[in-house]
This record gives C-alpha cells, structure tokens and sequence, in this order.
C-alpha cells in the first residue's frame, strides 16, 4: 500500500501540520492581550500554554480532517468515469451543499469552461470589422461622457471637500458601473441559457452548470479592459494611483458568490417558469438606481442608509471605488457580512441547479 494511501500516515501528518500551524500562531499571538485582562497570553502558568495549546491543535486537526472528508466527498461526487448526469435522483440533496463540489466540478471541465468562455468572448463581436476593440471603444467613450456631463456642465463633485476634483464623480459613477455591469449581465442572460442551447440537454451528457460560469468568465473579461481605462483615467485626473487596487480580487469575491449563485438559481427557473427573464429585467433595472451607483450612500438620509445596505451590491460597489480609487483598503465588516450571505448563495443555488436540471430535458 502506498503511503499516502495509509490511513494511520494520514492522520500522522495531519496531526504534526496542525501542530506547526497552531505553534506558528501561537508564537504570533504569544504578547496579545486576553480578552478581559490585562496580562499577556505568555504569562500564563506552564500548564495553561499547553492547555491552550492542545486547544489549537485541536481545532486545526478537525479542520484539515472536515477539509480532507469533504475533498473525497466531491471526488467520490463527481468521478469523470460515472458516465451519468450529476443531478441523478440517486444522489441526495444535501450533497451537493459541499463547498468544494463546485470547485471540483469545474476543475474536472476546466478545459471545457475554457473554450466557452472564449466562444462566449469571441461570439459577441462575431462579424464585425473592428472585433474585441468594440469592448475598449464603448467603456472609453462611456467614461468621456461621464466626465463632460458631470464635471464639465453639472459641476458635481462627489465629495463635499473643495479639493475633490470635478472629474471624481465620473471615476466614481463609472467603477461604480463596472460592478454593476458584472452582475447584470450574469443575472440577466441566466434565465434564458439552457431554452437556447436545448441541443445541449436532449443530445449529450453535458455539465451544463458551466454555462453560468462561462458567462461570468466572459463578463469579467470586459471587466478588466474597463479597469484598465479607469486606471489610466484615474492616473490623469487624479495625478494618482490607488495602492490598494491590489485587494481587488478580495473585492470581487462576494460579487462572484452573488452572480454565480444567482445564476444557477434563475438559469434553472428561467427553464420551468419562461417569465423569469422579464421579471429579471425589472429587478435588474430597480438594482441599478438603488445600489449607490450614482451618488455615496453618505447621501442618502441616514435613517434609510442601513436599509441600502441591505442590498449587497451597495457595499460592493462602496469597495471597489474605496480599493481602485480613493487608496483606502475594503471596508471589512460589510466585505464579510456580504462574503458570507454570497458563499451561502452560491451553495444554494448550485444545489438547487443541480437537482432540477434532471428534469430539463422533460421541459424543453
């Protein structure tokens, strides 16, 4: 047997990687103050540290051991030599609540996301004489609007500071607007892509829950070249870079849970209830003049400002204009509250997808 396949090693190794990491914080964290005293943690008797430190061994023990179950979990879940749709009925509902059985999935058909992310990029400009160069064109032109109307013959200013330049509010409307643009255009084309591609449902065993992800994939491509305008127009109106635009990966990640939570729920729904791409565009439409896009939350009367943000998209937007703007870092409590609510709707609605899609066949 090999040795990685000993489950006594395992647990060996598990054991003294827990033990390391748990020494490792524990050296990080050994002049904190306790919660409630005023005396450091390495003051404590002999037998308190161990205490205390058996304690962190033992957290991180039983996380890498949840890690490594759910890893099999998802393996055993979605083995490229089952032959069979993963929404079986065979297959329990809960199941599919494993956060890594999403990842694994997609990383089984990374190849495949991959070339419909690129036909998704590719067929948008299909025919035309100037192509993927539409995709600069219209942001550039977009954000020189922005900038005449709002500075030039509005005078707004998005700030009350005097020293705030005029083009601001035009950086801020169109960051604003590049957040918003990912999740429309995920959200919106949900409803209707398994009804126009039934070939992919009738004909061959296909993961269709690529399709959503392949859209986000071709959203965030237009995303980037949109950033990359607003960086170089930052740098010549506000004679500046914004250091944190480093966290912008950690800024998207709520936004990612959201549309792809999202888009799993309503690519499902949109098969079994046709209306949902109308109600859709209603929604979205609402979302767009409630979601801080065109004026701070500061602006708003402070009685209704914590029902904004009651609304995710509002702090996402706040931080991405805090991270590629206004050099500040994210806002972290409302980052993790939004975090968690999109990982939860993530989950959800890929375990919702998952176990209708058996029935779309059926439908169409």
């Amino acid at each position: 047997m090999p040795l990685y396949q000993n489950p006594k090693l395992r647990r060996l190794v598990v054991f003294l990687l827990s033990s390391v990491l748990a020494y490792g914080i524990w050296i990080a964290l050994r002049w904190q103050i306790l919660p409630g005293t005023s005396d450091p943690v390495w003051s404590l008797p002999w037998w308190g540290k161990l205490l205390l430190l058996g304690v962190f061994v033992a957290i991180f023990y039983r996380i890498f051991r949840l890690g490594g179950w759910l890893i099999r979990d998802a393996r055993q879940l979605y083995a490229e030599s089952q032959g069979m749709r993963s929404s079986a009925t065979t297959v329990r509902w809960y199941r599919y609540l494993n956060p890594v059985g999403p990842l694994y999935n997609l990383y089984l058909h990374r190849n495949l996301l991959r070339q419909f992310t690129r036909r998704e990029i590719e067929g948008r400009y299909r025919g035309s004489y100037l192509g993927i160069v539409w995709s600069m064109i219209l942001p550039l032109m977009m954000l020189a609007i922005y900038t005449f109307v709002f500075a030039m013959i509005f005078k707004s200013r998005w700030r009350a500071d005097v020293e705030a330049s005029q083009g601001e509010f035009a950086l801020a409307l169109f960051a604003g607007l590049i957040a918003f643009n990912i999740f429309s255009e995920c959200v919106s084309r949900a409803p209707t892509l398994i009804t126009t591609n039934p070939n992919y449902v009738k004909k061959v065993v296909f993961p269709l829950e690529i399709l959503p992800v392949s859209t986000l994939g071709a959203a965030l491509f237009h995303s980037m070249i949109s950033m990359a305008i607003l960086i170089v127009a930052t740098l010549l109106i506000m004679g500046t870079l914004s250091v944190t635009m480093v966290l912008l990966p950690i800024a998207m990640l709520p936004l990612l849970g959201l549309c792809l939570g999202l888009g799993w729920f309503f690519a499902s729904l949109g098969v079994y209830v046709r209306d949902t791409a109308y109600a859709i565009g209603i929604v979205t439409q609402v979302l767009f003049f409630i979601s801080a896009i065109f004026y701070p939350v500061s602006a708003v009367p402070e009685a209704w400002q914590p029902i904004m943000y009651l609304n995710p998209l509002t702090s996402i937007v706040e931080n991405f204009r805090r991270v590629l703007i206004w050099n500040q870092s994210l806002d972290w409590g409302p980052w993790l509250g939004v975090t968690g609510m999109s990982s939860l709707m993530l989950l959800l609605g890929y375990t919702w997808f998952m176990k209708t899609k058996s029935g779309f066949a059926d439908v169409l």
